[in-house]
């Protein structure tokens, strides 16, 4: 199977496609009479049966009532929400807005015990502070083109930091020297940042890594991702959000994590950097 995300949901939805392709066989019925049952056109279910069309909720329990396979709607429908999350492009997430995929992903957060996160271009969400936040939000959404409520998304984004404080939580984040360097916002932004950086790292639940750029490579400068428990990573690539839930590919990036670790600094060295970054300001 490809490792291209993209390619890893196509596949997937051709699965299905044939999971549900296979249900009207093993009925047999034609896609005719499959579409006179369900109500709509038998170009639908031709475009449904080839993946062209990635059906709704509603269209499965359509299809397995057409077919006499009832039971089988409530396994394809989960199936095809997963297809759904595999892969999903930021102008659909944030067509209406950042604000709500800020709120929708709360409870991942809430649920998680132990969050490993590494980011090479931006401070990890979770961390963030309201003008950073803001900040770059607004620029994300410039370039993408969709609507910018990048203050209301930036408030619901620091309130997803809340789970640092409560319950039993931990975290480990490791950050590229670079992400200290990269100018978010103005000066005075960038400095309230990296302060709240020093705080969250006093942190008893806390541990926080600085890959410096001298540091010698054991992995090279990855996209983020985040290590929810070992039940979920989720990427960040410029056009997507890939959301990955197979055992051996989480296992990898558990992998990278311990590898990248290696080369991070901790402590005050770690704050040694940070500190050197907010004198740099000026």
């Amino acid at each position: 199977m490809s490792t291209n995300p993209s390619s890893r949901a196509r596949e997937a939805r051709l699965i299905l496609a044939g999971r549900l392709r296979d249900l009207r066989l093993d009925a047999e019925i034609t896609a005719r009479e499959l579409a006179a049952r369900c109500g709509w056109s038998e170009a639908k279910s031709s475009r449904i049966e080839h993946a062209k069309t990635p059906p709704s909720d509603a269209d499965i329990r359509a299809w397995c009532a057409a077919c006499g396979a009832e039971d089988e709607a409530a396994e394809l429908i989960a199936a095809n929400r997963r297809v759904d999350e595999m892969y999903v492009r930021w102008k659909r997430l944030h067509g209406h807005g950042m604000r709500r995929a800020q709120e929708d992903v709360l409870p991942l957060y809430e649920r998680t015990r132990h969050l490993r996160v590494y980011v090479s271009n931006v401070v990890p969400g979770v961390l963030q502070t309201e003008q950073y936040a803001s900040a770059l939000l607004s620029t994300i959404a410039r370039f993408q083109g969709t609507p910018d409520d990048a203050p209301h998304a930036a408030a619901s984004r620091v309130e997803r930091s809340r789970v640092l404080y409560r319950g039993h939580h931990t975290f480990a984040f490791l950050l590229e020297e670079a992400v200290l360097r990269y100018r978010i916002g103005d000066a005075e932004t960038m400095a309230d940042q990296l302060g709240h950086l020093l705080s969250v790292a006093a942190l008893p639940n806390v541990s926080l890594g600085v890959i410096p750029f001298s540091a010698p490579r054991l992995v090279w400068p990855l996209e983020a991702f985040y290590l929810f428990d070992d039940q979920r990573v989720s990427s960040e690539l410029l056009t997507a959000a890939v959301n990955v839930s197979a055992p051996g590919e989480i296992r990898v990036y558990a992998r990278a994590f311990a590898r990248l670790a290696e080369m991070a600094v901790h402590g005050a060295a770690a704050r040694r950097l940070i500190t050197e970054s907010l004198s740099s300001l000026g």
